[in-house]
């Protein structure tokens, strides 16, 4: 059952501190999911605190390359904007999308940490290849059909477990 946990679990991408969460814990690179973990999927923008910890995490030193399984335009889009690497159409949680995003940046397992918003994509796609997994609550309760159905399921697997930073665990934050 641990392979379906998280290494640690956090209410938002932003309570994760580049300084002690990732520089401190060995990481110099990080594979970042976008759909509900940086991205909203209500407003369709990237908030503007986390634009500010992504901002924070390149001064940090850590190596980000966005990871997704959208296969639209859209990753291609933010990726531009966020001047990152990126690799779409990852078909999480098989291996190829994570090894592509390594390669992307020169990463080891080791020393690179996956964070996204599910247990069935992110954290598996992780534990496969021997990465570290950082959960994060999605960013708003919308999400695609059959995400809903898995979330549930995510759910009962996480029980009672408390994301760090919980109080901000809710709703969507201002954009741009």
């Amino acid at each position: 059952m641990a392979f379906l946990q998280p290494d640690r679990y956090f209410a938002r991408v932003t309570r994760i501190s580049p300084a002690e969460d990732l520089v401190g814990c060995g990481f110099e690179f990080m594979l970042l999911d976008m759909d509900n973990t940086i991205l909203s999927r209500a407003s369709h923008d990237i908030p503007l605190d986390v634009k500010t910890w992504l901002r924070q995490v390149r001064e940090a030193g850590v190596g980000i390359c966005l990871l997704s399984n959208n296969w639209h335009s859209t990753p291609y889009e933010w990726a531009a904007e966020l001047d990152l690497p990126v690799v779409a159409k990852a078909c999480k949680p098989l291996p190829h999308g994570y090894i592509a995003a390594r390669a992307k940046l020169g990463a080891k397992s080791a020393n690179t940490v996956v964070v996204g918003d599910q247990l069935s994509t992110d954290v598996v796609g992780a534990h496969l290849l021997g990465m570290k997994a950082y959960l994060v609550c999605p960013l708003v309760e919308q999400d695609l059909r059959h995400t809903v159905v898995l979330r549930n399921f995510e759910r009962a697997l996480l029980g009672a477990r408390t994301p760090e930073g919980a109080q901000a665990c809710t709703g969507d934050t201002p954009t741009r």
